[in-house]
Formats: structure tokens, C-alpha cells, sequence
């Protein structure tokens, strides 16, 4: 991990438990789950926000109340907005995408959660999320929420990532094994 990733990731840490013990002690875990979805679905859809979380030239009283007019549309809970306009304020506002994975890890362990990133050569149906989901709970133990993701260059199967473990049963990983066993052979 870089020191770049590494600092960014420590700072989002202390923000998170800081959000989420504020919505742990006013009850507001689900709003707070919907809120970081929200928040989520809004950086992977506009570019000019990640431009604007990540800018050194944008002032910190405009960050700030481009954060505070986000949250105030996006009806953020309380603690969220409060903890994105401190980190305005601080110049931190770049740890965002950090903050949100913090979050939605430790919303996920307070329910009981596992997080399974998903990667497949095309979209998941509901059928099959829910099915590879339920296998997964069988294989864990825990609920299991899915990450999915889409790559045509796996051209099929999936990959899979719970915590440390991968299950890669792409056929792009089967032709790269196959290729390596095949220059092995010549």
C-alpha cells in the first residue's frame, strides 16, 4: 500500500468511528447505511464531485458549502453531513472514498455482515446475487452483502473476494493457467 492510500485510510478511519458512534448512540444506523449509499452513488456518478473532494484549489468555505449543499439535497443524516463539513473544514475531504468503505465496513460488522466483491463478465441478475449470496452465507457463516462489478475481459465466471480470500472461476484465469502450462510443456 502506498503512504498516500495509507494516510488517507487512517484519516477516514477516524472519521468514520466518529460518524458511526454518533449514529450508533441516536439510533440512526439505517439512515446512516442509506446515507453512505447515497454518497457513494453520487461519487461514482459525477466526476465534477470527485474533482471538487480531491481539488487543493478549490477554497475550504467552498468545499464546505458545496458539502453542506450536497447533504442538505441528498438528506444525509445529521452526523454525515456534520463529519463531511468538519473534514471541509480540515482540507480532508479528498479521505471521502476511504471514509465510505470505513463506514460501510463497520455498518457491516455491526450487523453482522461479510462484504463479498463480485466481478463478473456481465451484470448479475437479482436471481443469481441472491443465490450466489445465499452459497456464500452457507460457505461463511454471516449474512453477505454483494459488491458487484463488471469486466468483459474475465469473458466469463467470477470473481469473488470475502475479506482476504479470492475464488477466481473466471475463463480468463483458466487461459492464463493454460497458457502457463503450455510454456511449461515447449
Amino acid at each position: 500500500m502506498s503512504e498516500t492510500a495509507s494516510i488517507s485510510s487512517g484519516i477516514a478511519a477516524r472519521y468514520a468511528t466518529a460518524i458511526f458512534e454518533l449514529s450508533l448512540e441516536s439510533k440512526a444506523l439505517p439512515k446512516l447505511e442509506a446515507g453512505v449509499d447515497a454518497l457513494a452513488d453520487a461519487l461514482d456518478g459525477s466526476k465534477d464531485l470527485r474533482d471538487m473532494i480531491s481539488s487543493p484549489v478549490i477554497s475550504r468555505a467552498d468545499q464546505g458549502a458545496a458539502m453542506a449543499a450536497i447533504a442538505k439535497k441528498m438528506k444525509l443524516p445529521p452526523a454525515l453531513a456534520q463529519g463531511l463539513g468538519l473534514m471541509a473544514q480540515k482540507r480532508r475531504l479528498f479521505a471521502v472514498p476511504q471514509l465510505i468503505g470505513c463506514l460501510r465496513g463497520m455498518i457491516a460488522e455491526h450487523k453482522g455482515e461479510v462484504t463479498a466483491d463480485v466481478t463478473s463478465a456481465r451484470a448479475l441478475t437479482k436471481a443469481q446475487s441472491d443465490k450466489l449470496a445465499k452459497t456464500l452465507k452457507a460457505n461463511i457463516g454471516k449474512d453477505v452483502k454483494i459488491n458487484a462489478a463488471v469486466d468483459e475481459s474475465l469473458i466469463g465466471g467470477l470473481v469473488v473476494k470475502v475479506g482476504s480470500k479470492m475464488i477466481d472461476t473466471s475463463i480468463a484465469s483458466r487461459l492464463n493457467s493454460l497458457q502457463n502450462a503450455m510454456k511449461e510443456v515447449g
